[in-house]
């Protein structure tokens, strides 16, 4: 098995060090507020389109739907959870607001949250997520977008890992 690149190659951009945690993940972690408040976090494969907009299926049944319902604030991280603690570690936080996809923005939704479809993953259509189906489909559309930079970063550390925002 052999490495990836490294996700962070001396000059690289934080816009380009984002979109390369975005592209080379599958999941990303969904937190949402329970109704009495406390935090949930849920794992959910993603999709995204134009590095802004992200998109999940899930059912509306399940807490984490039924909380962006309530209250469609959310954080997302992405990170591969498979990279040994050093330089290559890398993160992407988004502060964004969820939606189930509204009926009339299903077709485009879908059409953009599969317009690529990675290896073991098939692409769902409008039929298959609205009606009396079981699933949805749901986007974060983000506010802003932040990457971890390590304290000890050769380019922008400072003693103490942070958030940097980024210009998507």
């Amino acid at each position: 098995m052999t490495s990836p690149p490294a996700i962070r190659p001396p000059g690289m951009e934080p816009r380009d060090i984002a979109r390369r945690v975005i592209d080379d993940n599958h999941f990303m972690v969904l937190g949402t507020a329970q109704p009495d408040g406390t935090p949930r976090v849920s794992p959910v494969f993603y999709s995204q389109a134009g590095y802004r907009d992200f998109y999940w299926i899930s059912s509306p049944r399940a807490q984490h739907s039924r909380n962006v319902a309530a209250q469609p604030r959310v954080e997302l991280v992405i990170f591969n959870s498979q990279v040994d603690p050093g330089p290559d570690i890398a993160a992407v936080y988004v502060d964004a607001t969820a939606a189930q996809v509204p009926d009339a923005e299903l077709a485009p939704a879908v059409a953009a949250a599969f317009s690529s479809v990675r290896k073991g993953v098939r692409a769902y259509g409008v039929e298959e997520l609205s009606g009396a189906a079981e699933l949805r489909l749901y986007r974060a559309a983000a506010q802003s977008v932040e990457i971890h930079v390590r304290g000890s970063d050769p380019e922008r550390g400072t003693g103490i890992d942070r958030r940097l925002l980024v210009a998507m």
